[in-house]
């Protein structure tokens, strides 16, 4: 049985995949079709599903950080969009926390997107996580509510919970990075949800706050990384058992459409929101795309919400919603980039005036050189080019890798590479190359093109990481591919020819 649900659940993922949609959707339309056919959910699906959300809250936990949650614009945006969205969605489906449900953006849809365009410390990737992990807590709050039972007199020593967070870093830091790191941070979710749930406690609430434990911790995101393929094997259970317990049988057509159709207006809310915080158009835009969907804690809730007897309406038709503004919202989120230049006329009309946040910088003041991603690969560069007596600059999109590069006297500014309007306004005269040292090979398409189409003559190399990316990154404009890989292990090489050299001279010397 459980060898069919797997290859049912690949094989509709990989054909969602292939599909440019979200591989869930498939494996919701795994459950689905399996119902069909007249399979049902056992206690081990149901066992391996709440595994899922588990391993999903704790993660959560791991992530957050007071500074992300209280900025104003995560904050207001974020507050503002469940209100006005759950107010719009009420008459829909008439109860209030199932219509806060649906003004949630998906957690693992909105990561796995901006994981795969290496977005996730830029901007607008920030901002979207700081929205996503202020609904979960909103998420968390409801399936506390209305998924525990009669809480336990034992649960006042919940008061000494924050001592634990001692003996846990600790134990982290003895469980190495390979399986006993994995097997560390499986069971913490596990026992935070079920030491909740012995005191009748939500036990999504209890794995959420044993993550925020260890958030902040050295290893916290190395142990979120190594828990990631788990928490994604073990959330396929998850919608495995949604479509296999409800089945396409009751779906009402009605809701179902007059929700997705509510569902398009989360992206330009979301818009609209940003630029009214003083975000500029760009930066609003694509984070807005990014969040116009349904997320899987609409299915969390609803789940809780039918065994409480309260669900308005079914749960396969929540399902079905869920994972259709999904398939319809990644597509636009991964050429979001691409969308926005085509609608930047008239995007830029609603932009507020004045300065913004999220500026970009027009003049490079008498730079050289400009290096475009400062991670290690840029940052050496940045060094090798200063000490040979240029004068280069370095642009990133992570404001907080900008900061830690100033702190050490480098001049580094904040710019995404993928922005149009930066290659559009930004003087690139008096300057003899662009070093474009980013690890996505679409954001290095894109700038090579723009700096092209300004007509710069001076030298532009990039990273290039697989050979079959050179010739687009040659037709893209770039005279210089460098591939870090392959002309590491030749420098290596040169290294260990070098020293050889020298032991060999003192040798014959000695001799």
């Amino acid at each position: 049985m459980e060898a069919l649900w797997v290859a049912a659940a690949f094989a509709l993922g990989l054909l969602a995949n292939r599909l440019g949609l979200p591989p869930l959707v498939g494996y919701l339309g795994a459950g689905f079709g399996l119902h069909t056919l007249g399979f049902r959910e056992t206690e081990f699906l149901a066992h391996a599903a709440e595994m899922g959300v588990l391993l999903l809250l704790f993660s959560v936990g791991l992530k957050l950080r007071l500074k992300d949650l209280l900025e104003a614009r995560v904050l207001g945006v974020g507050g503002l969009s469940l209100l006005l969205f759950s107010l719009l969605a009420l008459p829909l489906v008439g109860l209030f926390p199932l219509a806060l449900a649906l003004g949630f953006s998906s957690t693992v849809m909105v990561l796995k997107l901006l994981e795969d365009k290496r977005e996730l410390t830029a901007y607008h990737g920030r901002l979207a996580i700081g929205i996503l992990i202020l609904q979960d807590l909103v998420a968390v709050g409801l399936l506390a509510l209305y998924g525990a039972k009669a809480v336990s007199p034992w649960a006042l020593l919940l008061l000494f919970f924050p001592l634990l967070r001692f003996l846990l870093a600790w134990l982290l830091e003895k469980s190495g990075h390979d399986e006993l790191l994995v097997l560390f941070g499986l069971g913490l979710a596990l026992l935070g949800g079920e030491g909740f749930r012995q005191l009748g406690l939500s036990p999504e609430l209890g794995a959420l706050l044993v993550g925020a434990l260890l958030s902040g911790h050295a290893k916290g995101a190395e142990m979120a990384k190594a828990l990631w393929s788990l928490k994604e094997a073990f959330l396929v259970a998850f919608f495995l058992e949604i479509g296999m317990k409800q089945g396409l049988a009751g779906v009402e057509v009605g809701p179902l459409f007059g929700l997705l159709l509510l569902s398009l207006l989360k992206a330009p809310l979301f818009f609209l929101l940003f630029l009214l915080l003083g975000l500029r158009a760009r930066t609003g835009f694509v984070a807005g795309v990014y969040l116009g969907n349904y997320s899987e804690f609409a299915l969390i809730v609803g789940v809780a919400l039918e065994r409480a007897g309260l669900l308005p309406l079914g749960l396969a038709t929540l399902a079905l919603t869920v994972a259709l503004s999904m398939g319809l919202s990644a597509p636009l989120a991964r050429h979001s980039h691409s969308l926005y230049r085509r609608l930047e006329p008239l995007l830029l009309r609603l932009e507020r005036r004045g300065p913004h946040p999220d500026q970009e910088p027009q003049g490079l003041d008498g730079a050289t050189a400009l290096i475009v991603g400062m991670g290690r690969t840029g940052g050496a560069v940045y060094r090798v080019l200063e000490a040979r007596g240029e004068r280069p600059v370095g642009l990133d999109a992570d404001p907080e890798k900008v900061e830690r590069h100033r702190a050490k006297g480098r001049r580094v500014l904040y710019g995404d590479a993928e922005d149009p309007e930066l290659w559009e306004r930004l003087d690139l005269s008096g300057l003899k190359a662009v070093v474009l040292a980013l690890p996505d090979l679409e954001a290095k398409l894109l700038a090579a093109r723009w700096i092209k189409e300004r007509g710069f003559g001076g030298l532009v190399a990039a990273t290039s990481f697989h050979l079959e990316e050179d010739p687009a990154l040659k037709a893209a404009g770039v005279d210089l591919l460098f591939h870090p890989f392959r002309e590491a292990g030749e420098r290596l090489a040169e290294r260990v020819l070098e020293e050889l050299a020298i032991m060999d001279g003192v040798s014959y010397g000695r001799s």
